[in-house]
């Protein structure tokens, strides 16, 4: 393994991690009871996310200290980090001009962690989508003028998923100015058919959810549509394994489908890219055996508690000829941030 990644040029690039701001600002909009984001002490090293007086996550250092971030990166063999907000502070329930507030503090709080080290972490914007039009204000502005790399998006918008034809508008913009686009797991269905802990949902939620989401973008045709839009799902894709055979074999055999859908949808999930993050390489090698080499990228869920420790040696596993490594280990997520050929 060590003379194998001598071989290798570039440490892994890291497409899944998430950051919280040490602090937020004081809310300053119109509703008393807006459920706005704020930060108190915790143990050591901590501190709470706090959201409607109550602690909604404790939160590790590293998810605002990008010196400590780095040392982890340095430790497990990552180069680049991809840094995304925790997917709550997406907070599509604010009302938009909220929403819209609190997006510009968290993606001009990126552009500083960026700031730190440019040649070690790259940044998703967060938009208001529960407004459109605000939405691709704010995509403008953190793209074309804070240069982040792209924009993370929850699966749905309010129960509405992210291949709705409402969001079209929002997509053609994504693709015109080149974003990366960054799907994650946001409040999923059927959290009332969960029995056990509050953890299940990021365990047992989060694949079904990330799954419908996947499918609601071959459905809605906004692949086909835009061809030059270079989107990520988050964990593997979740339950889209499942539903692609399915959704191909009803394709071919239903004319009203192939009419309803243009796209054939076992070629629109290979347009799609995925992270890694199924924590099984037999589940890994089923995902690239699906959507091919070249759309699979990783991911760890860095800070968190359920995040994979050891990026490379899990790729490492899955017994890949040596250019699909490099390829998983940072080409892949080179091409769909536009990074080009990143060497170190």
């Amino acid at each position: 393994m060590a003379n194998a990644q001598t071989r290798w040029r570039c440490g892994c690039i890291d497409i899944h991690t998430h950051v919280i701001p040490h602090d937020f600002p004081a809310y300053l909009g119109k509703r008393l009871d807006a459920p706005w984001p704020s930060m108190a002490a915790a143990q050591p090293c901590h501190r709470h996310v706090m959201i409607s007086g109550k602690v909604y996550r404790t939160v590790p250092q590293q998810s605002w200290d990008m010196a400590q971030r780095r040392d982890d990166m340095d430790r497990i063999d990552v180069d680049r980090h991809v840094l995304s907000p925790m997917p709550e502070l997406l907070s599509y329930w604010l009302d938009a001009e909220d929403g819209a507030a609190l997006a510009r503090y968290l993606n001009e709080t990126l552009a500083g962690m960026v700031a730190e080290a440019p040649s070690r972490f790259s940044a998703l914007a967060a938009v208001p989508l529960q407004d459109v039009d605000l939405a691709i204000a704010e995509l403008d502005h953190a793209v074309n003028t804070l240069r982040l790399a792209g924009v993370e998006l929850g699966s749905n918008v309010n129960g509405v998923a992210i291949g709705d034809p409402r969001f079209e508008p929002f997509f053609a913009a994504a693709e015109a100015w080149g974003a990366a686009v960054f799907v994650h797991p946001l409040r999923p269905a059927g959290m009332d058919r969960l029995v056990g802990p509050p953890l299940l949902e990021q365990i047992v939620g989060f694949p079904g959810e990330i799954g419908l989401a996947a499918a609601s973008l071959i459905t809605g045709g906004v692949l086909a549509r835009h061809p030059n839009l270079r989107i990520a799902m988050s964990h593997g894709g979740g339950s889209i394994q499942a539903l692609v055979p399915r959704m191909q074999f009803a394709w071919d055999a239903t004319q009203a489908l192939r009419d309803a859908i243009e796209l054939a949808p076992a070629a629109a999930a290979r347009r799609m890219f995925y992270d890694d993050l199924l924590y099984d390489a037999a589940a890994i090698r089923a995902l690239i055996a699906m959507v091919g080499e070249r759309q699979v990228m990783v991911g760890t869920d860095y800070p968190f508690a359920v995040m994979d420790r050891d990026p490379a040696g899990r790729v490492g596993s899955l017994g890949l000829a040596e250019d699909a490594v490099e390829d998983l280990r940072w080409r892949n997520a080179a091409r769909w941030l536009g990074l080009g050929e990143v060497t170190t």
